[in-house]
């Protein structure tokens, strides 16, 4: 008879890790093996509350029934065809993907940075095809401590020496200047400037919500300056803060809008830019592409996100559980907490440097059962999935105040 297979622990499979995966992630010593909702489970059973959702990849939870359910629809269907022929699941998609976000039209891409190379391709061919800019002398605006991904382009316009430091040499073409300064912007836009990219609100860097006013400043501006303003919304949207888009906050329409993350539901990569007709027009067949971008999984799962969010109900929650999660930070101010950044289910918290690192605090956080992930420093992030309850946040915030003050 042959022996049961031996369920290995936690240590064991970190330890099984270390000598065949490249080190490109730190991540905290806990081996999730099942989720259901806001929570996990370890291989040994321990359940964590998930306050980080995937970087808002997880938005809807873990595993959410209507998402699992139009996955496995389309698993016994079709998969894959590439975008050598038409599948039957696309044009839905687009067309619920543009309405909801108020644009013309959709590409359909996988992962966050190919939305985000794929913006600055339709960027600079809108600049040299309707703008007018000299061939090869397109420039893009970018701010300051952003992140948009890892790949070479991305990296070079980086201001993190972590994410840039030996990956050289960069593409040119890109002009940084200080993230929530629209002096500084105006001076760095010319003749020559086919878009400005922004993210609404800065993620890695800390959950840095600008000042009012600013992202309808950046809107004048790009009008005025006859270029386009392009926001990335890879991990501000879908709900995250209030709105489907955090570009909402200030009604503001940008020219082209990044999307990713939550767009897959936690289930598949999939990502899209979303624009006016004017602007993602300029693309033509073999110009840009995709074997897996718009496959059949991916807008089957694309639209149940896009109907869960139409029915508005993700907004609202993350709007007011956004009240809770701001209203217990400001209880923890000069309690462990130095200083917070917060718009709806999202929130940068600096924790006082004489506690520890955010690191030492999201390990602390780990082993009371709450799962978070720090950025820079004394800095912790908090994203739970939209679906947690009012009951658990609360919990997950008290759980906080008894690490930061024991």
């Amino acid at each position: 008879m042959t022996a049961p297979a031996r369920t290995r622990g936690s240590e064991e499979l970190i330890r099984a890790e270390e000598p065949v995966l490249a080190h490109n992630y730190h991540p905290l010593p806990v081996v999730v093996a099942r989720a259901e909702g806001a929570w996990v489970e370890d291989v040994e059973g321990r359940r964590y509350l998930d306050m980080l959702a995937g970087y808002s990849a997880l938005n809807f939870g873990h595993r959410h029934p209507a998402l699992i359910e139009a996955a496995h629809r389309q698993l016994d269907r079709l998969t894959l065809t590439s975008r050598a022929f038409h599948n039957d699941r696309l044009a839905e998609f687009a067309e619920r993907l543009a309405a909801l976000t108020g644009m013309d039209m959709v590409l359909p891409m996988n992962t966050g940075a190919e939305a985000v190379e794929s913006g600055i391709k339709v960027a600079r061919k809108w600049a040299y095809d309707v703008k007018g800019v000299p061939a090869d002398r397109a420039t893009i605006v970018v701010a300051a401590d952003n992140f948009h991904g890892r790949t070479t382009t991305i990296v070079g316009f980086s201001t993190d020496e972590t994410a840039r430091s030996g990956f050289g040499p960069f593409t040119p073409g890109f002009r940084i200047v200080p993230y929530n300064d629209l002096a500084a912007m105006e001076a760095a836009v010319d003749e020559t400037t086919a878009a400005v990219l922004i993210e609404p609100i800065q993620g890695e860097a800390g959950v840095i919500v600008p000042d009012d006013g600013y992202l309808a400043g950046v809107r004048e501006l790009t009008r005025r300056a006859g270029c386009l303003f392009m926001a990335d919304e890879i991990q501000s949207g879908l709900g995250r803060t209030g709105h489907t888009l955090a570009v909402e906050h200030e009604s503001v329409v940008p020219d082209v809008v990044l999307l990713g993350k939550a767009l897959g539901g936690g289930i598949v990569p999939v990502s899209a830019v979303v624009g006016s007709r004017e602007v993602l027009g300029v693309l033509h067949p073999g110009e840009h592409g995709s074997t897996f971008g718009g496959n059949p999984l991916a807008a089957a799962v694309g639209t149940a996100v896009v109907g869960l969010l139409e029915t508005g109900e993700f907004q609202r929650r993350a709007a007011e559980l956004g009240t809770v999660l701001r209203d217990g930070l400001t209880t923890l101010t000069g309690r462990g907490v130095v200083g917070f950044r917060a718009r709806g289910l999202w929130a940068g918290v600096d924790v006082d440097p004489a506690l520890g690192t955010g690191r030492e605090v999201s390990e602390r956080l780990m082993r009371e059962g709450i799962l978070v992930k720090d950025t820079h420093g004394s800095t912790i992030r908090l994203a739970p999935p939209l679906t947690v309850t009012g009951e658990e946040l609360r919990e997950a915030l008290g759980t906080l105040e008894k690490v930061l003050t024991s």
